[in-house]
């Protein structure tokens, strides 16, 4: 399986997430908050459909690309995963050096909160990155479902009510 950006947020995130997902146990497209993203990604900078481009390289989709500038912009609705983002986007940035695209920059942005804030790619990073795709692989090609973990993001999470409803015997 190729490792998305999505995948490696995950990881990042909480590893029984990434399992469901990369296993087809998805809830993304009935969430309000991930609607709320996807909204605020297409309306918060109109004019940069035309500016820079949208693009996909080895299962990884970025949101824009300045190819001018050779720097990577990623749209987020809130820093409150912001350390899952700086490595999604470092992980946007490998992919491209993989693919003769060498010093690219990385920048996230949080429209709603005003914010802006630059990503590097170190040589500490890359090493990171490798070890980091052997894990989600693992992971993914497990047999069973990493244990739940509650965390204080739980709660905003599109899988929140399938990890913590319990069904009722009868």
């Amino acid at each position: 399986m190729q490792i998305t950006g999505t995948l490696f947020n995950y990881f990042q995130v909480c590893k029984r997430k990434l399992w469901l997902f990369a296993n087809n146990v998805n809830f993304e497209q009935t969430s309000d908050l991930v609607y709320d993203g996807k909204l605020i990604h297409e309306d918060s900078y109109p004019l940069r459909s035309s500016k820079y481009e949208e693009i996909e390289i080895d299962g990884i989709k970025v949101d824009y690309y300045d190819t001018k500038n050779k720097v990577i912009h990623e749209i987020k609705k809130s820093n409150k995963i912001e350390q899952a983002h700086e490595w999604q986007l470092k992980y946007y940035m490998y992919v491209f050096e993989q693919h003769g695209v060498t010093d690219v920059k990385g920048i996230l942005e949080y429209p709603t909160l005003r914010k802006t804030q630059p990503v590097v790619l170190s040589d500490v990073d890359r090493d990171r990155i490798k070890e980091i795709i052997v894990d989600i692989d693992k992971i993914i090609s497990s047999e069973d479902c990493p244990p739940l973990q509650k965390k204080g993001i739980c709660k905003s999470c599109s899988y929140y009510e399938f990890c913590f409803t319990k069904e009722v015997e009868e």
